[in-house]
């Protein structure tokens, strides 16, 4: 793979709205008044008669949104992910889920992540509180290249869809070329003892991770789950009955998120270990520096490591 700098998430997404208003009129934005933090900004220096600012008003927004949805627009509505999933929530729930509105709700600082802000902006929930929406598509890029992927994606897709990002650069793990198909984790890398599957930033830890394990005669399979709903149901029971154990890792309470998913899927369709990595039912704290703060909550390569050999050792006493 080519190496190149790593870039924030929100900073392609910002740069793929701008590609698609190039060749799409019906692309609109909304913003919430942060659009220099979500880079929304970008779409709204080139296209400023499509780009409208609701204000701090989030619920809003996302009104504003579905209400233009029904004009044949697409319209992309931006905010913080504690925002956009909990102060907004009715919006989401009443007219982009339950009327199946063409809204496309893509939140930027998600989780422990963005560190210095602190528990007050760290969202941590709105995997849980999405994912019980019916009829929403749930998606979480891990890099710049499958950010633009999933963006590109989400504005082809006909319904409404949350996508969260993250705060920090983001390393590219992909290749420009990789196959990206909504609801299809990506295999990352291969292996028999035991299997990681990681959302967003967390996919870069799970690799660090299964580098760690393989100097330790343990050889991890990695998937990018890109897509936490629709789950990919499929790769996971086949995880489970060729590695016989799982580990989840996500900047995200373990509960309701992808942990989840994956246990609830494993649980219906093919009972093994399954540990989670992800904020224990707390909140975080703010920090300077993030790599310390997400390594102090274990939401590292770590914490990965050991919830691997503990799914091992489980699995070795079925």
């Amino acid at each position: 793979m080519s190496v190149r700098e790593p870039v924030p998430n929100r900073v392609i997404y910002g740069r793929t709205l701008v590609e698609l208003g190039e060749h799409d009129e019906r692309i609109v934005v909304f913003e919430a008044d942060i659009a220099k933090s979500t880079n929304t900004f970008q779409f709204g220096d080139r296209f400023p008669e499509r780009f409208f600012n609701s204000g701090a008003a989030e619920m809003g927004m996302v009104c504003m949104a579905a209400g233009a949805s029904t004009t044949g627009l697409i319209p992309f509505a931006s905010t913080f992910v504690m925002f956009a999933s909990l102060r907004a929530a009715e919006g989401v729930r009443q007219s982009m889920s339950y009327a199946q509105r063409n809204v496309k709700l893509v939140a930027t600082n998600a989780g422990v992540e963005i560190c210095g802000d602190g528990p007050s902006h760290q969202g941590v929930e709105d995997l849980a509180v999405m994912r019980t929406l019916p009829g929403l598509l749930v998606l979480s890029p891990s890099d710049p290249v499958t950010t633009r992927l999933a963006v590109l994606a989400a504005a082809e897709h006909v319904g409404p869809v949350y996508m969260r990002l993250g705060r920090q650069a983001a390393a590219y793990l992909h290749e420009d070329d990789v196959e990206f198909e909504i609801g299809k984790m990506i295999r990352m890398r291969e292996g028999g003892d035991v299997t990681v599957i990681a959302t967003g930033h967390m996919v870069e830890q799970a690799l660090l991770a299964a580098e760690r394990l393989a100097s330790d005669g343990v050889e991890a399979r990695v998937l990018d789950c890109h897509t936490v709903k629709p789950i990919d149901r499929e790769a996971i029971l086949e995880a489970a009955r060729e590695t016989g154990a799982i580990v989840t890792a996500e900047d995200h309470s373990v509960i309701g998120g992808l942990g989840g998913a994956v246990a609830e899927t494993v649980t219906d369709g093919y009972p093994v270990p399954v540990k989670r990595v992800g904020l224990r039912d707390q909140y975080a704290s703010s920090a300077r520096d993030y790599k310390k703060l997400m390594a102090e909550f274990g939401l590292d390569a770590d914490a990965i490591v050991g919830a691997a050999k503990e799914a091992l050792a489980a699995k070795g006493e079925r």
